[in-house]
């Protein structure tokens, strides 16, 4: 596992799927909020379900990696402080999530950020707004959409967070997730131990990690 980043900048509810499947309303601004580093795993680690949750879901997201020192960045120039993109998983303790009434701690229990397995160089990725993107458990497609489905683009999101916050090179922006998320499925479908959760991005690569329960159990 590569070092971490020193900020997980998340935007919630950014596809414009996923809000229709919540049956929620797109939002007027970025919904932003901070996923402690502390949580990041590599490909290849185990998610581990701890003791304290029964509801635990998967996230497909566009990870986007900071290269420069940015602050109150034009969104036309947005993507020229872009190192490089990566896959993201957004693992969610749904039931703590609706337990506290915001999301960061049921999403920054250990293990809950599986990111990589590279980071693919910005100059590669020429359209970060045109990439199919999938979650698959144990081989079957729960999420297939693409990055068009953004409320808010690459761009727009880092313009946003940078005026005020001081992004940093290695800081990681993650881009919300599409529709097809466990917790509105009928019945809803939570990740158990043995299964296998893979996140796949359109020239980024497959992002694998599989299940375990915590010891002890």
């Amino acid at each position: 596992m590569q070092a971490r980043p020193g900020q997980i900048l998340a935007a919630g509810m950014n596809y414009r799927d996923h809000a229709a499947e919540a049956g929620l309303e797109v939002p007027e601004r970025p919904m932003i909020f901070g996923i402690w580093p502390s949580s990041m795993i590599g490909h290849g680690e185990a998610i581990v379900i701890p003791s304290l949750s029964s509801e635990i879901d998967y996230e497909a997201e566009l990870g986007v990696v900071i290269g420069e020192h940015a602050r109150d960045v034009r969104v036309e120039r947005a993507l020229d402080v872009v190192a490089g993109y990566t896959c993201f998983n957004d693992v969610s303790a749904r039931d703590l999530q609706f337990q506290d009434g915001q999301w960061t701690r049921a999403k920054s229990l250990d293990t809950f950020s599986p990111t990589g397995p590279r980071v693919v160089p910005a100059s590669e990725i020429p359209d970060p707004q045109a990439l199919r993107i999938r979650c698959l458990v144990n081989g079957e497609a729960l999420q297939d959409s693409s990055t068009a489905e953004m409320v808010f683009s690459v761009a727009e999101l880092i313009s946003y967070v940078s005026h005020g916050i001081t992004l940093e090179p290695g800081d990681l922006i993650v881009t919300g997730t599409p529709a097809g998320v466990g917790f509105t499925r009928t019945p809803p479908v939570f990740l158990r131990p043995g299964d296998e959760v893979t996140v796949e991005i359109e020239g980024i690569g497959a992002l694998t990690n599989p299940v375990r329960a915590e010891e002890g159990a």
